[in-house]
């Protein structure tokens, strides 16, 4: 059997700015379970990518163990690529962004991938501040070894075979924010309107963007008094905000009819209009994002959108000084200037 898309297309689709249709940015057929959200959030980033007129040569995914970090196969086969072992993509993605600052970092995981294993390489890459886009999964069980509970499923939720979730859930939005991510958003698989301008913003962001996105496992999680199934997220989910992605130098217009819009700028000029539903939300006020996310999670509701973003973002290289050309891209001497350099750099630092 064959998982490889035929490569015949209409000559009339059409093309985005750069010149590319959209079937420049899929990958693979999927092999995941028919219904999966993660097939959802790979939808999303084609479509985002797509409409960013992002060039998928500058784009390096990379991904760990589970059934997200599949998912690369499914977009951007025309992109670099890396498949690291269980709960190592953060260092990957870290070391390969200081050798190379140029291209635009995408790094997809799961909750037992980031929440379990990979917990101490996250953290640090939060409050280092890559400059990259991190997505989760987030299925709250482990799909690829029949559905136990994963750190992130929520305290008291029931899954499949029955079993009582007797543990706090870590919550990866609220541990972001506090340890200095830049750009923390959450959404839901199965809201592409919501998802997709929230990607495009995490691309176009100086430093660490987090999108953790409920993605619910069709084969383990889905059944009643699971938190993170279909029916569960649609009764409980509270937009905090709707967002809708404006491109540079177009004009700035929202498809919503609200009292009050505040555009919030990226790095490179591009905007986000954001819409607060709650008077007291401040989506650059830490405090109040997570008293925000305490309240929402005894009220056993999850908020989606744009929760937190700090405009005043210093990424990796800017905090470590480093050299505006890619490291990879120096030559022999200037990576290895000699002794007399070196000694007055020693003698500096006595």
């Amino acid at each position: 059997m064959s998982y490889i898309k035929p490569k015949f297309a209409h000559p009339r689709l059409p093309k985005n700015e750069v010149g590319y249709t959209k079937k420049y940015y899929e990958g693979v057929i999927s092999t995941l379970c028919a219904g999966c959200g993660h097939d959802s959030i790979s939808a999303a980033i084609v479509e985002a990518c797509f409409e960013l007129n992002v060039e998928p040569h500058r784009v390096a995914k990379l991904s760990g163990i589970g059934c997200s970090s599949k998912t690369p196969a499914y977009y951007l086969s025309n992109s670099h690529g890396f498949n690291s072992v269980h709960g190592r993509m953060p260092s990957v993605a870290t070391g390969a962004n200081l050798a190379n600052r140029s291209l635009i970092y995408l790094g997809v995981s799961g909750d037992g991938d980031t929440a379990s294993i990979g917990m101490g390489q996250f953290v640090h890459a939060v409050r280092r501040n890559v400059n990259m886009t991190y997505i989760v999964m987030n299925n709250g069980c482990y799909g690829l070894t029949k559905g136990q509970d994963s750190a992130t499923a929520d305290y008291g939720s029931v899954s499949k075979s029955g079993h009582v979730n007797t543990y706090e859930g870590i919550d990866l939005c609220a541990l972001a924010i506090q340890l200095g991510a830049t750009y923390v958003a959450q959404s839901f698989s199965g809201d592409k309107q919501q998802l997709i301008p929230l990607i495009k913003g995490a691309l176009s962001h100086s430093g660490f963007s987090l999108i953790n996105v409920v993605s619910p496992c069709v084969t383990f999680n889905n059944n009643p008094g699971s938190t993170k199934s279909y029916d569960y997220v649609r009764e409980h989910n509270e937009a905090v905000s709707k967002v809708d992605f404006v491109p540079v130098k177009e004009e700035i217009t929202v498809s919503y009819d609200h009292s009050v819009v505040t555009p919030i700028e990226m790095h490179d000029g591009t905007q986000i209009n954001f819409h607060k539903l709650s008077p007291v939300w401040d989506p650059e006020n830490k405090i109040s994002v997570l008293s925000a996310l305490m309240f929402a999670k005894e009220k056993h509701e999850m908020l989606t959108g744009l929760l937190y973003f700090d405009k005043n973002s210093k990424e990796l290289h800017e905090l470590l000084h480093t050299t505006d050309t890619p490291l990879h891209q120096l030559s022999e001497k200037e990576l290895i200037p000699g002794l007399e350099v070196l000694e007055k750099f020693n003698e500096s630092m006595r």
